[in-house]
């Protein structure tokens, strides 16, 4: 479940390193995500649903439509016909899951090999443990 916390922590109050990491990889790794989204991750969740559903071509049409253009997406689009296109929506919103937390793992292993990779801290000052044990002193 930490996992998960520090997931919406980081996707929620990133800070601009995690924000400067996101754009560089979700702009080298975009085409891989869209792979993944389109030819591996829907297929399998339009199967689920029961049936061979392209959420790319989930859409209302808003305005009419001419005569002799077929009802699809690619048609509509080229006809200018005005079309909610929610379905376009959904394969974007989960690629956009799938990079954040892809991301977000390597951010996180980039992380733990900073804290091997870091040195120990300086060792406290002598006047501030002097300090310390008179005022541990002090309140006995």
């Amino acid at each position: 479940m930490s996992v998960l916390k520090e997931f919406q922590d980081f996707a929620v109050k990133g800070n601009a390193i995690d924000l400067a990491v996101g754009v560089i990889i979700g702009g080298a790794f975009g085409k891989i995500v869209d792979s993944l989204v389109n030819d591996i991750v829907m297929p399998i969740i339009s199967t689920l649903l029961g049936g061979h559903i392209d959420f790319t071509n989930l859409f209302v049409v808003l305005g009419s439509v001419p005569d002799g253009v077929p009802r699809t997406f690619d048609a509509l689009k080229k006809a200018g016909v005005p079309i909610f296109a929610y379905g376009n929506f959904i394969t974007i919103s989960i690629n956009f899951i799938l990079l954040a937390f892809v991301i977000f793992q390597m951010v996180k292993v980039v992380n733990k090999i900073r804290l091997i990779d870091a040195p120990p801290p300086p060792p406290t000052p002598e006047d501030v443990e002097l300090l310390r044990e008179i005022r541990d002193s002090l309140k006995k």
